[in-house]
């Protein structure tokens, strides 16, 4: 086991986050990874592209690929509505819009507040979760947005 993921994944370092919603589910990504967050907008379809992609839209001039958070998790995908958001993010210098439920809050945390993700099987893959925070409402996936969108499969997206 990782010796840092014992004592939290980010020692006392000072974390900000923006906490969001998918089905009944909390997750998180660090703030600096956020570009902005916009009301829901449809986006359009791109042909053959992969089943987490829901289109491309036009942001300010930029068009940027629309991805079902949810679906690109393992969950059932998102069915968006007039409370749905677009978290636009940065990942390997690309733009991306992910959609969630609802964005619920931004939060200061301490690093050593992010538990590790427990080892469920031997066949999980754990990469996309940096870690766990448990706080007075309930538990928050950390997520690594780094880890979930490989460098390869931006190429894959943007192509």
């Amino acid at each position: 086991m990782n010796n840092t993921l014992a004592t939290g994944t980010f020692g006392h370092e000072t974390l900000e986050i923006i906490a969001f919603r998918l089905h009944d589910q909390e997750f998180c990504v660090k703030t600096t990874t956020i570009r902005e967050i916009r009301g829901w907008a449809p986006s359009t379809p791109i042909p053959h592209s992969p089943a987490d992609v829901l289109g491309v839209m036009n942001l300010r001039g930029t068009v940027i690929p629309i991805i079902d958070l949810a679906h690109k998790l393992g969950m059932k995908s998102t069915v968006a509505n007039e409370r749905s958001a677009i978290v636009v993010a940065e990942v390997h210098n690309m733009v991306i819009g992910l959609v969630v439920d609802r964005v619920s809050d931004i939060l200061t945390v301490q690093g050593n507040q992010v538990q590790p993700v427990p080892e469920i099987t031997t066949s999980f893959d754990k990469s996309y979760a940096e870690g766990i925070i448990a706080n007075e409402t309930g538990m928050i996936c950390f997520l690594n947005l780094a880890r979930m969108f490989k460098e390869r499969e931006m190429d894959d997206i943007a192509a």
